[in-house]
């Protein structure tokens, strides 16, 4: 068994539960337990280690390779030590078969957290060392939830040349995804007795129009704009509710939309076009934003010198887009240049069967210590 698979069965052992989705004092939730054994591991290795509080009993995990002489630039490798909950209790047991690691947070992203150590750890046991570049690593909390790890590193001052943030991209280089907003729609009528629907007002009725055109003209008109990595953005309605009982005509309706964002838009601009369209179809709708939802969608120039230099070292020729969103745009938005890398395939994630390759694994720690060793 290599470094990396031992580490990431340990890693698979604790669980780490975002919070917001078990009851509370659940024993299975928050980052603590693998945050802790990752420091105890990391300092074992002679890396330099601390914690940054973000939530109550919750900490980004900070340690750092330090240059070997004056350091000029920094490396910020950066996975998600939360996970979603698994359905039954035996997958948060690590399993190994036919080739594969199962268990919950294999890919996303206890598998990144493993190679990206692992590699930082083989560095510091020896062999050529960055002399001007400093390594740090950052295991984020709430990833899952609302980015509050990685918004906490950002407002912190976290300076870095370059992140990398731990994602399973199937050990592709991602220089772009799309960004999320999660929008309130809401319409409003006229309560009357269902026997006299005519005097009332139906907002069901009318919300059900709203869902019609955004489904049909809407989305049409988003595939019209496309971009060259990531293809058009989307929109769809996951949720709705209305009325109180049948004999009554309903006086309100609400929807929760999910409308994914291409590089160029905001979350102001996507609202306004939202807005302006249910305008012109003569829809009175109200439209909110629920605040902690909003993620960015991130594009970096694979120019950079770095960026160029990591490609160069995977062998990789053309830059990569993903349609999820990720840490990678918090942090590109507070001017670190982020780009999104690491084993397994985004297709197991969340899945009651998430699994990743061990030969996966083998081959990002073995990138990332090539392209960490080739740093000056």
């Amino acid at each position: 068994m290599t470094d990396t698979e031992k580490l990431l069965r340990e890693l698979i052992a604790l669980p780490s539960v975002n919070p917001a989705f078990l009851p509370a004092n659940d024993p299975r939730a928050g980052e603590k337990r693998v945050a802790e054994f990752l420091a105890a591991t990391a300092a074992q290795a002679g890396l330099d280690v601390c914690f940054q509080s973000v939530l109550p009993g919750r900490a980004n995990l900070i340690a750092t390779l330090r240059a070997g002489g004056r350091a000029r630039r920094r490396i910020l490798l950066a996975p998600h030590l939360d996970t979603v909950p698994a359905a039954a209790e035996e997958q948060y047991a690590p399993r190994v078969q036919n080739g594969r690691v199962y268990g919950r947070g294999a890919c996303d992203t206890k598998g990144s957290a493993a190679a990206m150590l692992t590699a930082l750890r083989q560095l510091a046991a020896g062999g050529p060392r960055p002399a001007e570049t400093e390594i740090v690593f950052a295991g984020l909390v709430d990833e899952e939830q609302a980015q509050a790890g990685s918004r906490s590193l950002a407002a912190g001052g976290m300076k870095a040349d370059l992140a990398i943030v731990g994602e399973p991209t199937r050990l592709q280089i991602v220089t772009a995804h799309k960004g999320t907003l999660w929008l309130d729609l809401e319409t409003r009528g006229k309560a009357a007795h269902g026997a006299r629907p005519e005097l009332g007002r139906n907002a069901i009725h009318e919300m059900a129009r709203v869902v019609c055109l955004l489904e049909t003209v809407y989305a049409r008109g988003l595939r019209r704009r496309r971009h060259p990595l990531l293809g058009h953005g989307t929109v769809n309605v996951g949720v709705i509710a209305g009325g109180a009982q049948p004999n009554i005509v309903p006086d309100f309706c609400r929807t929760r939309v999910d409308r994914r964002t291409l590089p160029g838009e905001t979350g102001r601009s996507a609202r306004a076009e939202l807005r302006s369209f249910l305008r012109a179809h003569k829809l009175r709708v109200r439209v909110a934003e629920e605040k902690q939802s909003a993620c960015l969608p991130m594009e970096t120039d694979a120019r950079l010198p770095l960026v160029r230099r990591f490609f160069q070292v995977a062998g990789q020729k053309k830059a990569a887009g993903v349609d999820y969103f990720c840490d990678a745009s918090v942090l590109a938005a507070a001017g670190i240049p982020s780009v999104v890398f690491g084993p397994g395939d985004i297709a197991q994630a969340h899945t009651a069967d998430e699994w990743i390759a061990r030969g996966s694994l083998e081959e990002a720690t073995a990138l990332l210590t090539r392209f960490l060793r080739s740093l000056p």
